[in-house]
Parts: C-alpha cells; sequence; structure tokens
C-alpha cells in the first residue's frame, strides 16, 4: 500500500467521530496518559495548561491527563506531580480543562492511587503509611507495608467518589481510574500483590471486587452520562511479564465486574499492541476487552515510537507492524480509540501530521523530550 493510500486511510478512519456515553470525541486520537511532574504543591500551571492545549489543537481528540493523586494520603510519593483534590489544585486544573476545550478538544482526568509503589515517608504526605492490599511491592517480596482495613478500603473509596464529582463540577468530560502497572487498584487485580484471605481476595472475581466498588461509587457519584474510563493492563512497572489473566475466562472473571459497575471504557495497556494476547487468536488485549465486555476499547503500546514504527508510517519495510495494521484493526472494530503515549511528547503536532498525511515529517522518539513540557 502506497504512502498515499495510507494517508488516505489514516485522514479518514482516525478522523471519525465517536460517542462515548455522553461525550462526542472529535476523532479516534488520544492522548495516552504520562507522568511529568511540573506541578509543584501538586497545582498545575500555566506550561501544563498550555501544555495539553497544544496538544488539542493540533487534532487529539481526547486527551488523558498524567496521573493524578486523589485525596488519600497515601495515594502518592511526589510533591510535583498534580493532585485532584484541593482548591489552588482543582482551580488549576479547571482552567486546564477549560483551555483544552477552547483548542478543540476533549479531556479526562486520570484517578491515581499508587498503593505499595509508595514508600514510608514519601511527599506530599510523609506521615502517611505505603499500604496496599497485603503490603507487598510485588509477587515474592516481603512485607514492607501496611494491609489495607476495611477503613481504609472505605476511605479510599469515597476518595476516587470525590475525584469524579469534583472533576465533572469544575468542567471535565469523564474521568480515568488507573488500575494498570502495578499501582493499588492493580495490585488487587493481581494474584502477585493481594494475598488476602476477605472478602477482596481469591479468585478473580474477589481480586475485582475493590476496584468494583470503586467504579461503582463513581457511577454514583457523577452523571449517568459522564463517562468512566478503566485503565488496566497485564503487566506490571515492577514486573513486565507479570499477568493477571492466563486465558480469556480468567480475564472474562475480571473485567465482566467492572463493566457492570459502571466503566464505559476500557483502556487496555499493553507494551506492543499488535501483540496476540492469548494463543489461539490475532486479537490484541483491546480486542479481547470489547469480545468479553461489549464496551467500547482504546488500545495503547509504541503507537508512533520508535524509529521502525515510523519508517513503517512512511511505507519502508519494517519488523514493526505500522499504519495500514493499526487502521485495518480499527476498521475491523477490534478496538474503536488508538492511544498515543511518547510520540506525543517527541511532537505536540504528531495527530496533526498524521491526519494531514504528513508522515514524512514524523520524527522517532527521543528520550530527551520526557525532560521538559513542550
Amino acid at each position: 500500500m502506497t504512502v498515499t493510500t495510507s494517508a488516505s486511510r489514516a485522514a479518514q478512519i482516525l478522523s471519525r467521530p465517536i460517542a462515548l456515553n455522553g461525550l462526542t470525541v472529535p476523532n479516534r486520537i488520544v492522548m495516552a496518559p504520562m507522568t511529568r511532574m511540573f506541578s509543584p504543591g501538586g497545582i498545575p500551571g500555566e506550561d501544563v495548561r498550555s501544555y495539553y492545549a497544544r496538544r488539542a489543537a493540533a487534532g487529539v481528540g481526547l486527551i488523558v491527563t498524567e496521573g493524578t493523586y486523589v485525596g488519600h494520603e497515601s495515594a502518592g510519593q511526589s510533591d510535583r506531580v498534580p493532585r485532584f483534590h484541593g482548591a489552588e489544585q482543582l482551580a488549576g486544573w479547571a482552567k486546564v480543562a477549560e483551555d483544552v476545550h477552547a483548542a478543540g478538544g476533549t479531556i479526562v482526568p486520570q484517578l491515581w492511587h499508587i498503593g505499595m509503589v509508595r514508600q514510608d515517608g514519601d511527599a506530599p504526605f510523609p506521615d502517611a503509611p505505603a499500604m496496599g492490599p497485603s503490603g507487598l511491592v510485588t509477587a515474592g517480596a516481603e512485607p514492607t507495608g501496611k494491609a489495607m482495613t476495611q477503613a481504609d478500603l472505605d476511605d479510599v473509596v469515597g476518595a476516587f467518589a470525590q475525584a469524579a464529582a469534583d472533576a465533572e463540577r469544575i468542567g471535565f468530560d469523564g474521568v480515568e481510574l488507573h488500575g494498570a502497572h502495578g499501582y493499588l487498584l492493580d495490585q488487587f487485580l493481581w494474584e502477585g500483590t493481594n494475598r488476602r484471605s476477605d472478602a477482596y481476595g481469591g479468585d478473580p472475581v474477589a481480586r475485582a471486587r475493590f476496584a468494583a466498588e470503586i467504579v461503582a461509587a463513581v457511577r454514583a457519584a457523577v452523571s449517568p452520562e459522564f463517562p468512566i474510563l478503566f485503565r488496566y493492563s497485564q503487566w506490571k512497572q515492577q514486573d513486565y511479564s507479570a499477568r493477571l489473566a492466563e486465558t480469556p475466562e480468567e480475564l472474562e472473571a475480571i473485567l465482566t465486574p467492572l463493566a457492570a459497575a459502571g466503566v464505559d471504557v476500557f483502556h487496555a495497556s499493553t507494551r506492543r499492541y499488535w501483540l496476540p494476547e492469548f494463543e489461539d487468536s490475532e486479537l490484541n488485549l483491546a480486542g479481547w476487552t470489547k469480545k468479553i465486555t461489549g464496551k467500547q476499547v482504546i488500545t495503547v503500546g509504541s503507537v508512533g515510537l520508535d524509529g521502525d514504527f515510523v519508517g513503517a508510517f512512511q511505507g519502508e519495510g519494517s519488523p514493526v507492524k505500522g499504519i495500514d495494521d493499526l487502521l485495518d484493526r480499527l476498521e475491523s472494530e477490534e478496538y474503536d480509540m488508538v492511544a498515543v503515549g511518547r510520540a506525543l511528547l517527541q511532537d505536540p503536532q504528531w495527530a496533526a501530521k498524521v491526519l494531514d498525511g504528513r508522515f514524512d515529517e514524523l520524527k522517532a522518539y527521543d528520550a530527551s523530550a520526557v525532560k521538559t513540557l513542550s
């Protein structure tokens, strides 16, 4: 397929609007959440506002913000990561949403509790303990933190619900709950870190109970048409080979309670979107998620990231599947939207270039891009 044909297909397929519950997103390109640590005191400032607005103005349909700490003292580990609680912090976020809307985009905050990734003494609340389902950072480790009590669980559920209500109140278009990559919700979902013997541990359905309670509380705290996204992954930052589910049946046991509790869109995080998730099927994790739940899904994983992928976008031979494979899967409705991460750090104009067919202007990702808020 020629570059010209690929360009035409990209413009046609990626530019289609999509409705996520009550939200209409202008196209299928999502900015993936990426921690940036440019918000001293947890307050997003003018540079953060401009950072997101530039990408909306360049054609990103839906922005999922960097992870933002919910209002629980054990939620985070840095005073430079934005928080989604507190008057100054929420005022800063209201301006971010306003600027993104003015630029023609839509935006949801990613609500986050890091759980046992935190260490005792970490900012922004150094006296708060590290806590998780069983006090474990990863599988096989010794407990280094607090196993959460029922009161702790209830407090965290309330913190997520309050953050979601605040997001709707200050003008955001939905929320995403961070249930991936070895953070708190994922620590409950994964048997490697969830060794509980109560109602929140054991089989996959029990391990999903805490996350489902958070989803249900968020659903009750916002309007019925306000979309709830849920990001999850098999891999963990502590263990890239970890898996929540070895079979589609195990995955169904985990996802079904979340869908029933009120998730509108699943954001299935993989490190390489083109890899099949289970044997005897070419479906990736997002594809299986849609097949199992019937919900809309976002795929993500090295989209536009490296030189090989850029070459594939430009029609060159490449071991990495490029734009035509991405579009084929989107057109066949294996997934509904495509999230782009580090490529959008490298180039705020990435979406505009792809939507305009300017593939020759795409550039490979350079790690120095994480050092600035360009």
